[in-house]
Order: C-alpha cells, then sequence, then structure tokens
C-alpha cells in the first residue's frame, strides 16, 4: 500500500471541482520584466470571488491570474444576506453549498401584515414560501462575510497570494500599440505604492460605484426616486408574533421588510429590517416639509437619517408591539440607501478585432434596491457565466469562428437580458413595497392583493430558477423545416427541457451501485459540456437507436479537446433487467459512474417531456444551461453545435501542469 501525502491526497478529493481545462498552446508563467497577467479582477465580493475560484480551479495560476480589492479584510457583517434557490444549486455544483445549508437560515414561511381599524397592525396572511421546481426549494438568508470567508477558504487550495487587498485601481486604459498580447494598462496602488499592470482581460466586479465602469467611461442608465429606507442588523427583542418569519409589515406610518437571520456564536438570532422612512419631516411650527420636492440635495437628506431615527419609525410602524435591540447587544449593522434601478450602457469595452478586454460583472453593471434579494445572486450568476467562457478564450479553446470574441460576446447578450429583467422586476417589485397606505380597508386589501400577485408572478426569476437566456450562437432553438421537435410540453419552469433555461434537477438511481443521485451532481461547475442522453426503450437491443448512438458519441468526443465534454445517460424502464453486457464496452469507458435509470427515483422523462420510446440527446453547458436539443439519431446537429462551442484541433492539447 502505497501512502500518498496530504496535499496529493486532498488533491484527489478536490478533482472533481478542480480539474483544470485543456490548454491550446504554452502554458503562461508570467513576465520576468513587467507585471503581467492574463485575467486581472478587480473587486473581491462575491462576484469577485466566484470568478477567481472558477479560474483558479480552470489552471489559471498566480502567475496568470490576480484579483485586487480596496478593503484591508474581506465584508465581517452587513452587506447582502440572502441566497435564492439556484444559486444554492449553482454554489452546491462548486462544493460550496454545504456550510450555507447547514448554517443559514430558511425562509419557510412568508407573512404580511395590514393596518388595522384601531390604527395599529394585524396579520394579514402566512403563506408557505416554498419554490417547487428546484433542488433546494427555500431561500436561505445567511451574512455576506460568512459567504465571503467559505470562498475565501476554498481559494486557499487554488492560490497562494489568494485576494490582493489594500490595493486600489486608480485608472485602466487599452493600449494595443503597446502591447497587442496585454492590450490592457491598469495602473493600481497597493499600500499606497503604485505600479503598473498589463493583463489579456480586466474584469470590473468593483460594485456600484465602479472605478472600471468609470474609467471606462461606461454610462449607468436608470433613475433613483425620494424614498429611503433605512436597514439594521440586530437581536431584537420583540413581542412580535412573527420576528422569525420573512415578510412585511404594512402600516400607516410606513413599511417594514422582517429577514430572519442566522443564529450567532453567542446563541442569539440576528434579524435584518428594511425600514421605509417618512416622506416628510415636521418643521418647528407643527407644519410639514416634503422631501420630494428637491429642497434639499438627497446626499443631505440621506445624512440626516440615523440609527436612532430608525429605530423610532421601527417602534411606530410595529405598534402596539414593542421592538428594540437586546440588551447588553451592540448593533450588528446598520446603513440607509435610496431606491434605484439603474443599468450599464454596455458590459464590455472591445479591441480593434472585436474582442471584449474590459468587461464588467455583478453590480458595477446593475444596481438596484436590495429588497428582493436579487443582488448578490445576480452577481455570483453573472460570474459563473462568463468563468468558462473567459477560460475558453485564454486556453485556446475557443471555437474555430471568424469572430474571436464570439464566446465573450454571449456573456454580454445572455447577462444583459438578466440585468434588463432584474430591472424591471426590480420597479414593480418597489413600487408596491413602497407605496404608501391612507389605511382604508378597501384601497388596503387591493394593495395587498396585488403585492401578492406580483410576487407570484415574479417567483420564477426571483428565484433565479426561471432565467430564460435569448437565442444566440450558444442557445440554439431553432430546428430545421420539418424537424419535429423530440419535446413535449411548454411547462418549461417545471422541467421541460428548453434551451436557454437551466437543466432542473432530478433525483435518479445510479445503475453501477443503486446510489440515489441528483443529476446536478454530475453537472459539476468544472468547465466541462455534458451530452445527456436520454436513450429510448430500445436500449437492450445492440443494433437498436440508443446502442448506435452511444457508439457515434464515442466516435464525437475524440474531435474535441480532451475531457472536455462528458457524457450522462439515462434510461426509461426496460423490457427486461438491465446489466453490463447488455450496453456497448465504450458506454462504461465513457460514463460508468453517470449511467442513471430515470424512472424507479422520479420520472425524469416525464419531468424533462421525453417521450421514452424516442428518447433525446441534449448538451448542458458548463454553467448548467441546456444549450441545444436534438433527436436521439441526430448527433450532426450535436457535432455542429460543439463547433460553434469549442475549438476542433488539429492536434490534442495539453493538460496544464500543476507539479
Amino acid at each position: 500500500m502505497v501512502d500518498g501525502s496530504p496535499a496529493v491526497r486532498g488533491s484527489r478529493v478536490a478533482l472533481p471541482y478542480a480539474a483544470p481545462l485543456p490548454r491550446i498552446g504554452q502554458q503562461y508563467g508570467g513576465s520576468d520584466r513587467d507585471e503581467k497577467y492574463e485575467v486581472v479582477i478587480v473587486g473581491a465580493g462575491p462576484a469577485g470571488y466566484i470568478l477567481n475560484i472558477l479560474l483558479a480551479r480552470h489552471g489559471l495560476s498566480d502567475q496568470s491570474l490576480l484579483c485586487i480589492d480596496l478593503k484591508p479584510t474581506r465584508v465581517m457583517c452587513g452587506q447582502a444576506d440572502g441566497l435564492q434557490p439556484r444559486t444554492l444549486e449553482v454554489l452546491k455544483t462548486m462544493g460550496l453549498a454545504d456550510p450555507i445549508l447547514q448554517d443559514g437560515c430558511y425562509l419557510w414561511e412568508m407573512m404580511i401584515w395590514k393596518p388595522s381599524k384601531d390604527g395599529t397592525i394585524e396579520r394579514f396572511s402566512i403563506i408557505d414560501n416554498k419554490i417547487h421546481p428546484a433542488r433546494y426549494q427555500r431561500a436561505i438568508t445567511i451574512s455576506q462575510g460568512i459567504i465571503e470567508q467559505i470562498f475565501d477558504d476554498d481559494l486557499a487550495h487554488h492560490s497562494e497570494r489568494g485576494v490582493q487587498r489594500n490595493s486600489r485601481l486608480v485608472n485602466v486604459s487599452l493600449d494595443e500599440d503597446g502591447d497587442p498580447d496585454f492590450p490592457v494598462v491598469a495602473t493600481v496602488e497597493t499600500d499606497g505604492v503604485p505600479r503598473t499592470v498589463r493583463t489579456k482581460f480586466l474584469v470590473g466586479t468593483d460594485g456600484a460605484h465602479s472605478t472600471v465602469r468609470k474609467c471606462s467611461r461606461i454610462q449607468l442608465n436608470g433613475e433613483s426616486i425620494d424614498d429611503f429606507w433605512g436597514v439594521i442588523d440586530f437581536v431584537a427583542d420583540t413581542d412580535f408574533p412573527d420576528i422569525r418569519r420573512f415578510g412585511r409589515v404594512h402600516s400607516r406610518k410606513g413599511t417594514i421588510m422582517v429577514i430572519p437571520r442566522e443564529q450567532t456564536v453567542d446563541g442569539d438570532y440576528l434579524t435584518r429590517l428594511y425600514v421605509q422612512m417618512p416622506p416628510q419631516e415636521e418643521l418647528k411650527d407643527g407644519s410639514l416639509r416634503s422631501e420630494g420636492k428637491g429642497t434639499e440635495p438627497r446626499r443631505s437628506r440621506k445624512s440626516q437619517i440615523t440609527l436612532e431615527k430608525i429605530f423610532q419609525q421601527v417602534s411606530e410602524i410595529f405598534e402596539p408591539y414593542y421592538i428594540r435591540p437586546k440588551a447588553g447587544v451592540d448593533i450588528n449593522w446598520w446603513t440607509v440607501y435610496q431606491i434605484g434601478q439603474r443599468i450599464a450602457e454596455r458590459f464590455a469595452i472591445k479591441d480593434s478585432r472585436g474582442l471584449g478586454r474590459v468587461i464588467l460583472a455583478g453590480d458595477s453593471c446593475h444596481t438596484h434596491s436590495p429588497k428582493a434579494g436579487q443582488g448578490m445572486n445576480i452577481s455570483m450568476m453573472d460570474a459563473h457565466n462568463l468563468s468558462w467562457k473567459l477560460a475558453y478564450t485564454i486556453n485556446g479553446l475557443h471555437p474555430d469562428v471568424d469572430d474571436p470574441g464570439a464566446l465573450l460576446k454571449s456573456y454580454e447578450v445572455e447577462r444583459y437580458s438578466v440585468a434588463q429583467q432584474l430591472i424591471d422586476f426590480d420597479k414593480k417589485y418597489s413600487t408596491g413595497f413602497s407605496k404608501r397606505t391612507t389605511g382604508e380597508e378597501n384601497e388596503v386589501q387591493a394593495a395587498l392583493k396585488q403585492n401578492l400577485e406580483v410576487y407570484e408572478q415574479s417567483i420564477s426569476f426571483a428565484s433565479g430558477c426561471g432565467i430564460e437566456y435569448p437565442e444566440t450562437s450558444l442557445i440554439d432553438r431553432t430546428f430545421p423545416d420539418g424537424y419535429q421537435n423530440p419535446i413535449c410540453g411548454t411547462d418549461y419552469f417545471h422541467g421541460i427541457l428548453r434551451p436557454g433555461r437551466r437543466l432542473l434537477n432530478v433525483t435518479v438511481r445510479r445503475f453501477a451501485d443503486g446510489f440515489h443521485r441528483d443529476i446536478h451532481d454530475d453537472l459539476v461547475s468544472n468547465g466541462r459540456f455534458r451530452i445527456l442522453c436520454m436513450t429510448s426503450t430500445d436500449l437492450l437491443d445492440p443494433k437498436g437507436t440508443s446502442a448506435r448512438v452511444l457508439l457515434s458519441i464515442s466516435t464525437l468526443l475524440p474531435l474535441f479537446p480532451p475531457s472536455l465534454i462528458e457524457v450522462v445517460v439515462i434510461y426509461p424502464r426496460l423490457p427486461r433487467e438491465l446489466d453490463w453486457n447488455c450496453l456497448p464496452k465504450e458506454l462504461k469507458q465513457m460514463a460508468e459512474m453517470r449511467i442513471h435509470s430515470g424512472y424507479e427515483v422520479e420520472d425524469a422523462y416525464k419531468i424533462y417531456g421525453v417521450n421514452p420510446d424516442d428518447g433525446v440527446l441534449a448538451v448542458i453547458r458548463p454553467d448548467g444551461c441546456v444549450g441545444v436539443i436534438s433527436r436521439l439519431d441526430d448527433i450532426p446537429r450535436l457535432e455542429a453545435y460543439f463547433e460553434k462551442c469549442m475549438k476542433k484541433p488539429g492536434k490534442a492539447p495539453t493538460l496544464p501542469n500543476h507539479n
């Protein structure tokens, strides 16, 4: 028996998440003369961390990848706190979800309170807060600081340097004449010492006040309204009965959103309140001065909102109940924000060849109100979408097409579409949420009913599970004339296969050992494409369509870079028992531990809209999104799709050596 070193054993355990991508061409080892990188990430919030982790896992070393952040440490308290079901699914495919699932606060129910006839408040309803078509069916709240700690711990496995902190971006520009291979020039100050850095790509994940965006002269389009909200994280002492339920309290004085949070190390439970501040200020003579008519600058009005005024408003809204900070426990965090929705006019600055060199992601390119729990989620999904496309471009895996920036352009098209949906959703949600009531019963009932309808209609987007990308070269929903769509049904939110949407998780029974497994566990975020082969009922016939297709897939894979395409097989109920002797030997070599029964646990064929007598082929992109669907026997359609996604090399590319 040979006992490997702890480092080797650890790397083997992490292999499914961290296997580097193949690379066509020489591995970049840094520059002896100038400070040059292949990617520089500006900003180490959740989006920056996700991008940093994934690029490092895909094979970019510290010599190739630099992430800088202005802050001296990670976030310790406050900021974002909500993770939606789709975000949890993605974090699970990265191996990062388990501590969040263990320690986070699940939002089981949603409560709504309304003004009562006596001028105080009364409960209107309590409803289940379950998102049905998702692996994780509840949103979770947990401190951004805890999330960043989890990310930072994981990054340490792949990067000795980690995030370079106390580092400020001063300026960024394009200089193709100076060095066409490293055309982005950045001036960076670390601990007050300036230096010049060149890079192939620079990604701005530096938040709503992005220096990258400002230096690139990219405008934010949108508007703000004169509606100010206080936010406080604290341990509450209260007799309000629903303080541990997510929801909102509407009163004649204003509105509060209640967000139950995780348990602290002292055993207490945090609560976050979003508090609508009064629109008017009472003058000494008893008259009222409106703050919504520009009588004072917005910044000045914001600065006048103190922690004491926020708690005064909290007390008035919660009447007749009392609520105050627990004695002897400090306020965890508080801030004031103004409602606004803005989106960048573009997400990238391109070079002379049309290749995006300076790229925006997260809050640097879209801002909105925080109450819908979208900012951190959308930002991390931006990074998840961008990471593999950027890695393919750097590693020479991008397709042989006339446009070298095709993959990166798809990032902008797809995520701009989501950002615009986010802005539209947030306007509708915030408007209904912020609408003040006179307390009249008919008005209150109508407003609450409308708010519930908006919430229910928007849940597919808000959860992240119903997002659909527009058609691009990487999202192919078009069939040739006369081509019969192999998918039946249109209920895409509940799982019917559709290019542009994420593959819904189903539980299957693994053939090799009988393990009941989530199909998402075969979609690890390691930059690989997957062919999902849902065989037909003729699988046991060695001359049938299913057997021929599996053999054809085995001849398709060598046409593309090694390890870049994996195969997942699901089979329906068959006329007799399945054993290895019934299957092509090539299948065991391709996918021994990714062959599953699609009927013994859940009916995958019914959920995905597939006729078991016909079967189907689908390509799942590295970000878990369905890229294309074809008939079971149409391998050429898959090959044509892959040619738009990755290079067909003349010779096999080399895997990076990190020894």
